[in-house]
C-alpha cells in the first residue's frame, strides 16, 4: 500500500482560516469564467440565435444551479478540505470515494495545464512577436521557447502565491476579478450606447443549435465546486457557504448571458463568426477602438488567472484528502508548517501547468475535453449521495437544506437525471463526444487511478467514521 502515517482528523495539521465573505465569492465566480467567453460567443449565437443561446445559457445555468444546491447542503453539512472526497466516504464508502475525488482532481488538473498554454495564445494576441527560438513540433504546433516561457514562468508565479498562502491568493484572485467585472461593465455601456437591435439577427435559428450552448456547459461552469474544496479556510458560517455555491453559479450565468446579448448587438452575425475573437472584435465595435479589443482581451487573460488560480486551490486539496487518507502516496498529505498550505500537492500541480506548454497550442482542446467527461462523473456520484444520505442519515445537521425536508429526494433526483443526460452526451456518437486523443488522455488518467482504487482496502463501507476505518485497516496491513 501507499506510504501513510495513521494519524486521527483531530491530530492533523489545519489548513488556515484565511479567506473572508468576498474572497470567497471572488474565488467561486472567477473560477468559472476563464477564457471561453472570449472565443466560443460567436459559435453560440451562430448555433442558436441571439435569443436561442440566451434560452440555452440559462438552461444550463439552471441546471447546473440544481447541482450547485446538492452541492450546498452536502459542504454546509461537511465543511471539510476536499468536498467531494469527505461525501462519498461517509456516504458510499472508501472506494466509491476515491473515483469521485480522482475524477474531479483529473479535471481540474486538465483546466489548469489549459489556462498554461491558453495564456501565451492570448498575449500573442496583444505582441504577436512572441515566436522565437524555434524548439520542436509537437502535433501539428510549432513550439517557441518564449511562447512557451509565458505560461511556465506564469506557472511558478501562481504557484507560489499559492504555497505562500490561500490568503495571497484571495487577494490576487480578487483583484484580478474586480478588474475582470470592470471589463463586463465597459461591455454593458459600449452595448446600450452603440449596439443595436438588428446585430442580434436572428434571434431563434433551431432547436439543434441550442446544443451549441448545452455541450460546453461542464466546461463553462466548472469551478462552482472550488469552494468545498476550501470551505475549511473561508471565514464564514456553513450556512453562508451553502448560498456562497449557488450564488456564484447564478452571477456566472449573468455573466454568460450579458456576453452573449452585448456582442451580438455589436456586429452583424457574419462578421462574428468570422472573428477569431467575436467579443474582443465586438468591444472594439462598440467603441471603434482597437484599444478597447486589447482591453478585452486583458479581460480574458483575468479571466484565465481567475480561472487558473482557483482550480490549482481545488486540485491541490483534493490531492491533500486522498493523501491523508492513504489513498494516494502521504506525500501529497502534507501541510508546509509555516504557510500552511498544502505545498507538496500545489508544487505537483504546479509542475504539471508548468510543463504543459511545451506541448503546443494543440493540447488545448484535448485538455479541455478529455477532463470535462470525469468532472461531470463526480458530479453524478456526488448527486447520487445526496439522495442516499437523505435516506440514510435523515437526522444529519443540515445548515444548508436544499428543496427543504420534503424536497430534498425529489431535487436530488432531478439533479441525478441532468448529470447522467450530461455524460451521455460524451458518449462516441453523441454531440459532445470527443477526440480520440482526449479520450487517450480520459483513459490514461482512469487507468493511473485504477492502479490506486485497486490498493484500497476492501470492506470500508460508507459512515461518519470510514476514513478512519480506511487509516487504521492501512497502518494494520503495513505492520505500524
Amino acid at each position: 500500500m501507499t506510504e501513510t502515517t495513521v494519524e486521527s482528523p483531530t491530530e492533523r495539521p489545519v489548513l488556515k482560516k484565511a479567506l473572508g465573505i468576498f474572497d470567497s465569492y471572488a474565488l467561486g465566480f472567477g473560477a468559472m469564467i476563464g477564457f471561453g467567453w472570449v472565443v466560443l460567443t460567436s459559435g453560440w449565437i451562430a448555433g442558436g440565435g441571439t435569443l436561442g443561446a440566451v434560452i440555452a445559457m440559462i438552461a444550463g445555468g439552471l441546471i447546473m444551479a440544481v447541482v450547485g444546491l446538492v452541492y450546498a447542503e452536502l459542504t454546509a453539512a461537511m465543511p471539510k478540505v476536499g468536498g467531494e472526497h469527505h461525501y462519498l466516504m461517509r456516504g458510499m464508502g472508501a472506494r466509491w470515494s476515491f473515483l469521485g475525488s480522482w475524477g474531479i482532481t483529473g479535471g481540474y488538473i486538465t483546466i489548469v495545464a489549459f489556462e498554461a498554454v491558453a495564456l501565451p495564445r492570448t498575449v500573442e494576441y496583444i505582441v504577436p512577436t512572441l515566436d522565437h527560438i524555434h524548439l520542436w513540433e509537437v502535433f501539428g504546433s510549432e513550439v517557441y521557447l518564449t511562447w512557451a516561457l509565458v505560461g511556465s514562468i506564469a506557472a511558478v508565479v501562481i504557484t507560489g502565491v499559492n504555497i505562500i498562502g490561500v490568503r495571497s491568493a484571495g487577494i490576487v484572485q480578487t483583484f484580478v476579478v474586480v478588474f475582470l467585472v470592470a471589463v463586463g461593465l465597459l461591455m454593458v455601456f459600449g452595448s446600450s450606447s452603440r449596439g443595436t437591435v438588428e446585430n442580434m439577427q436572428p434571434l431563434f435559428t433551431d432547436a439543434s443549435g441550442l446544443f451549441t450552448v448545452l455541450i460546453v456547459v461542464p466546461f463553462l461552469f466548472v469551478g462552482f465546486d472550488v469552494i468545498p474544496q476550501a470551505s475549511e479556510e473561508l471565514r464564514m458560517p456553513p450556512r453562508r457557504i451553502g448560498f456562497l455555491i449557488v450564488t456564484s453559479v447564478l452571477i456566472a450565468t449573468a455573466w454568460y448571458v450579458m456576453t452573449i446579448l452585448t456582442t451580438s448587438s455589436a456586429l452583424p452575425i457574419e462578421e462574428l463568426v468570422e472573428s477569431d475573437l467575436a467579443s474582443a472584435d465586438a468591444m472594439g465595435a462598440l467603441f471603434d477602438s482597437r484599444i478597447m479589443s486589447n482591453v478585452l482581451i486583458a479581460g480574458g487573460i483575468a479571466g484565465i488567472l481567475t480561472s487558473w488560480i482557483a482550480l490549482l486551490l481545488g486540485a491541490s486539496r483534493l490531492l491533500l484528502a486522498m493523501g491523508q487518507s492513504g489513498m494516494i502516496p502521504a506525500w501529497f498529505g502534507r501541510i508546509h508548517p509555516k504557510f500552511k498550505t498544502p505545498s507538496n500537492s500545489l508544487m505537483f500541480v504546479g509542475a504539471l501547468s508548468f510543463i504543459a506548454p511545451f506541448f503546443g497550442e494543440g493540447m488545448l482542446g484535448w485538455l479541455v475535453d478529455s477532463g470535462s467527461p470525469s468532472i461531470v462523473i463526480t458530479y453524478l456520484l456526488v448527486s447520487i449521495v445526496f439522495v442516499k444520505l437523505r435516506f440514510t442519515e435523515p437526522q444529519m445537521n443540515r445548515p444548508f437544506l436544499a428543496g427543504g425536508r420534503k424536497g430534498g429526494i425529489p431535487l436530488g433526483i432531478v439533479a441525478v437525471i441532468f448529470c447522467v443526460g450530461l455524460v451521455a452526451l460524451y458518449i462516441p456518437g453523441m454531440p459532445a463526444s470527443i477526440s480520440p486523443m482526449s479520450y487517450i488522455l480520459f483513459g490514461l488518467w482512469w487507468a493511473l487511478g485504477a492502479f490506486f482504487v485497486l490498493r484500497i482496502p476492501r470492506g470500508i463501507t460508507a459512515g461518519e467514521d470510514a476514513e478512519q476505518r480506511l487509516l487504521q485497516e492501512i497502518s494494520r496491513r503495513s505492520g505500524r
